[in-house]
């Protein structure tokens, strides 16, 4: 196994930073009402701005532009994109099913012939893309890679996609608004992308980050769907998708929409990681004295004083100072997030040899989890 280095980082954010104030200008009002949960979600989520690849109710980017656009800012004279030989990418938003996300960001790139791998899922997906790249360059199969990680969710978050089924429920009931479960998730998300150039050796005058290691669980055969896009939950809940519906009931339900079980993330989201966290500290034999900096990435700034408090009960107490996360000015941006992270501390000049990174990537779609650790060469 040869060594792995992240030796080059590079993001997308598109347009203009979106204010919380600005959030349902840019996303529009569903049938008419402003939203009864949007105070509520930003006042615990922490959020202050985000981005949109979107402007004036149009789309300005695709996803697959957006990570195509992090992949270039990788590369310049020194290191030529045509040394390039994989390319893996992640996203939970598709511009398509088919093409896969990978073969669209390749269109884009207008490079030559190289590998691509796509990696479908949520935020946990980019470190999924990562470990491909990882042991691809560990394994001596290529010198040179890309993991990318992207989103566009803004267009899924538009209020005529919910339109249908607010005048159903208005029809029905009387009651206009859509249900908790969707209207959560509008003032969670955002768009962008991020991306880190992987290789077998190290950067000559310039800092690099090599990867320790990178662990990933799933916790899916104790815990059902809490976050999902394409189906509807049933009573057991279990999954219908959209597959199995007729294609009235795709707008009538707001199908397509993204949900969150908010009741079952609350319950597991913390616990189900710290759990992960204790086994890798054991076969790690890694404590909170072995992080210089500790990266989380959270969907809400409303879990972190739960987090510290359950990691300090399990021994891995982690000052506050050590904490490095942007939440708060780029928002939750799902697959990109790590990445984005990474990519801002990694630039903000404040790493110096010999300091130790720990990622922590947890994803509430059916509970995975990514825990990655980096030292600074």
């Amino acid at each position: 196994m040869r060594p792995v280095y992240i030796t080059r980082l590079s993001k997308c954010l598109p347009n203009d930073p979106v204010s919380n104030d600005e959030m349902e200008h840019v996303l529009g009002v569903v049938n008419g009402r402003p939203s009864r949960a949007r105070q509520i979600v930003l006042r615990k989520n922490g959020i202050k701005s985000r981005y949109y690849a979107l402007k004036d109710g149009k789309k300005t980017h695709t996803n697959a532009e957006l990570a195509a656009a992090a992949i270039t800012g990788l590369f310049d004279a020194r290191m030529p994109i045509s040394n390039l030989e994989l390319l893996v990418t992640a996203t939970a938003t598709p511009d398509q099913t088919i093409p896969s996300h990978a073969s669209m960001v390749h269109h884009e790139l207008g490079i030559g012939n190289i590998e691509i791998s796509s990696i479908s899922g949520s935020c946990c997906s980019s470190m999924q893309a990562l470990k491909y790249g990882y042991m691809a360059i560990a394994g001596g199969m290529v010198n040179v890679a890309v993991a990318s990680g992207s989103e566009r969710v803004s267009t899924w978050l538009q209020a005529s996609r919910y339109k249908a089924e607010a005048e159903n429920w208005a029809d029905i009931d009387g009651n206009p608004y859509i249900a908790f479960e969707k209207d959560f998730l509008r003032w969670m998300l955002s768009d962008g992308a991020g991306a880190v150039l992987l290789q077998e050796k190290p950067n000559e005058n310039e800092l690099s980050l090599r990867i320790e290691w990178l662990e990933i669980t799933s916790f899916a055969n104790e815990l059902g769907p809490c976050m999902y896009s394409g189906a509807i939950k049933n009573e057991d809940g279990s999954l219908t998708g959209w597959s199995d519906m007729d294609t009235a009931q795709w707008g009538a339900d707001s199908v397509f929409a993204l949900k969150q079980d908010t009741r079952l993330l609350s319950e597991n989201i913390i616990a189900k990681g710290g759990d992960f966290l204790k086994t890798l500290m054991v076969k790690k034999g890694i404590t909170g004295s072995d992080v210089d900096y500790y990266l989380p990435h959270m969907s809400s700034e409303f879990f972190k004083n739960e987090m510290m408090e359950y990691m300090k009960s399990i021994g891995m107490d982690i000052a506050a100072e050590k904490w490095f996360y942007n939440l708060v000015t780029v928002g939750n941006v799902g697959s990109a997030s790590p990445f984005l992270m990474l990519e801002e501390l990694y630039h903000s000049k404040r790493l110096k040899k010999g300091d130790r990174l720990l990622v922590m990537v947890p994803e509430s779609a059916r509970f995975t989890y990514a825990y990655l650790y980096l030292t600074v060469v």
